[in-house]
């Protein structure tokens, strides 16, 4: 399948500084807001505590529910679940003291018989229900930093060795970046950190990782046929060339993920954003991001070489000079 009528020929790293300023953009809003708000909400998988969904048999507001429950202990987050016309609230309730025996399910039990005690609240059904210990949540945490650890290593250390290491560097700051996208896109929509949106992070990492490979595969190729070129006209020229493949691909995921954000459900919506802001994002920092950082240290290791070289070739005459002089002293 062809998408150009002929190979294309944009700049794109030309415009390197220009996406790497809107990149920044983001990234610092999103910071900024995630400081104001103290930091990305923690998943129930995470902070630990008690997830209820109750189905109301006619119309309630949020701030009704959260008005029954405000004599319940702890903070509490009521929010709509789903669509409006579902009738459908979720109650999430922080984990409060040990977690011994059947204490666990005092919160939603307590829910239950709150919303039951109001007789202006109407009959409702609970659908479903999570409850998750504050051992199990920090467990899962721990785990899940360490998967994203284990995978950056492995990342640099695959591609250090497969193509060159400043390459593996671009693709792990590529990665990062999507991170902070990610993350900074998280918090502008108000999701939480569950596992998830880590599992959908990993995902993104793999995703953004491969795309990189077979753009540097490409420059791989092209510096055996186009030796004589300079390094970033070359990487550019590979980008253009796997233009068409990256777009297909990425294109294709993203239909994909979106009619699961679209139809896949509330359970599932998080993951689905999470992955859709990462297909965007892992193939714009592929081609602004990986191949222009790659191109920085490549050129800066190849000016440190040309300067040793050049001490080198200057050193001899320098002292053939001071030598004629040490004769001429002589002689006199």
């Amino acid at each position: 399948m062809r998408l150009f009528h002929k190979e294309p020929n944009f700049d794109f790293i030309g415009l390197r500084w220009y996406a790497l300023a809107f990149s920044l953009v983001i990234i610092i809003a999103g910071s900024a807001m995630l400081f104001s708000r103290g930091g990305l909400p923690l998943g129930i998988d995470f902070s630990g505590g008690t997830i209820v969904i109750l189905e109301f048999e006619q119309h309630i507001t949020e701030e009704a529910v959260r008005t029954t429950l405000g004599s319940l202990e702890g903070e509490k987050i009521v929010q709509q679940y789903g669509e409006v016309s579902d009738n459908q609230i979720m109650v999430r309730l922080p984990q409060t003291g040990p977690e011994e025996g059947t204490s666990i399910e005092e919160g939603a039990e307590g829910v239950r018989l709150a919303l039951q005690a109001d007789t202006e609240i109407g009959g409702f059904t609970v659908i479903g229900q999570e409850l998750v210990g504050p051992v199990i949540g920090q467990e899962l945490q721990q785990r899940g930093i360490n998967a994203f650890v284990f995978a950056m290593a492995g990342i640099l250390i695959y591609i250090g060795l497969r193509f060159r290491f400043s390459f593996g560097i671009g693709a792990i700051v590529a990665v990062i970046h999507d991170i902070l996208i990610t993350i900074s896109m998280l918090t502008f929509f108000g999701y939480d950190l569950s596992l998830n949106v880590v599992a959908a992070m990993l995902t993104i990492t793999g995703y953004s990782v491969n795309d990189s490979i077979v753009i540097f595969d490409r420059v791989r190729e092209n510096m055996r046929l186009m030796r004589r070129d300079k390094f970033s006209p070359l990487v550019n020229t590979s980008i253009n060339q796997t233009l068409a493949r990256t777009i297909i691909t990425s294109g294709t995921t993203g239909f994909a993920v979106l009619a699961l954000y679209l139809f896949g459900g509330e359970v599932l919506r998080g993951f689905a954003f999470t992955m859709l802001v990462g297909v965007i994002s892992g193939t714009y920092s592929t081609i602004f991001i990986a191949a222009p950082t790659a191109i920085l240290i490549t050129q800066g290791l190849r000016s440190g070489q040309n300067d040793q070289a050049t001490n080198r070739s200057y050193a001899p005459h320098r002292s053939q000079r001071s030598k004629r002089q040490n004769r001429k002293t002589r002689v006199s």
